[in-house]
């Protein structure tokens, strides 16, 4: 069954699709499940040049951010559709806290990071120092490769927000990954229309003039969300 269609604030070219996931926290069979939808509506309505995109937050929280992780780095989930990963504030704490940095080791573990190392066999309660070499090669470097955003057509897809009143070159990488009500509650013409997670909303995805929030909460039992972008008109597909 195709998705529900309504208005879009901003629009796409002709021939383009973006298919944008919001956040999974570690809900590796949802994901899955998501996946196999997408298939299956490019299967019944074939598009020219779609994109897959994720919003970032694969890890933490959740039972298999390990499963999460690997199935992105393994390369492009549905074969011949391109994919866009963007970085989430919980992957740059994770970095952060394989990078050595005491502060960010205490804040991941217990911001869901406790979840995510006993997902790769890691004691949450071992050093922190001794983390990173338990971690597959192939996962710190797809984690490590992530990028800050992707712009396509009238959309700018981003993990949090944008800082109201500054263009997106002079945007601070924080910013990018954790504003939160300096930017929901503003009204501001970014430049394009932000589609964006970090922020979960209870009653299914958030449509505004100015953005679109797909994180509609998975890793606390809700739906995994992906909005369906195409022309001048916005879809969801949920699992």
């Amino acid at each position: 069954m195709p998705p529900d269609f309504q208005p879009a604030p901003a629009s796409l070219p002709e021939g383009r699709r973006v298919y944008a996931i919001g956040d999974v926290h570690g809900c590796d069979e949802r994901l899955a499940r998501l996946h196999r939808l997408v298939a299956e509506d490019l299967a019944a309505r074939p598009a020219a040049r779609p994109l897959l995109l994720h919003l970032g937050d694969y890890v933490d929280k959740g039972p298999d951010s390990a499963g999460v992780v690997a199935r992105l780095a393994a390369g492009p989930p549905l074969p011949g559709v391109p994919t866009v990963n963007l970085m989430g504030n919980h992957e740059r704490t994770m970095l952060d806290a394989l990078d050595g940095q005491p502060a960010a080791a205490t804040d991941w573990r217990h911001s869901g990071g406790g979840e995510a190392l006993a997902s790769w066999g890691i004691d949450p309660a071992s050093p922190a120092s001794g983390w990173a070499e338990r971690i597959p090669a192939a996962h710190l470097v797809f984690v490590r490769g992530l990028a800050m955003h992707h712009r396509l057509g009238g959309y700018l897809f981003v993990h949090a927000g944008l800082k109201p009143g500054l263009p997106l070159d002079r945007q601070s990488p924080e910013d990018l990954l954790r504003i939160r009500r300096a930017f929901l509650d503003s009204d501001a013409d970014f430049g394009a229309v932000v589609v964006h997670g970090h922020t979960p909303v209870r009653h299914g995805p958030e449509v505004r003039r100015n953005r679109i929030n797909v994180d509609t909460g998975a890793v606390f039992g809700r739906e995994l969300t992906c909005a369906v972008l195409e022309a001048d008109r916005v879809g969801f597909l949920f699992a």
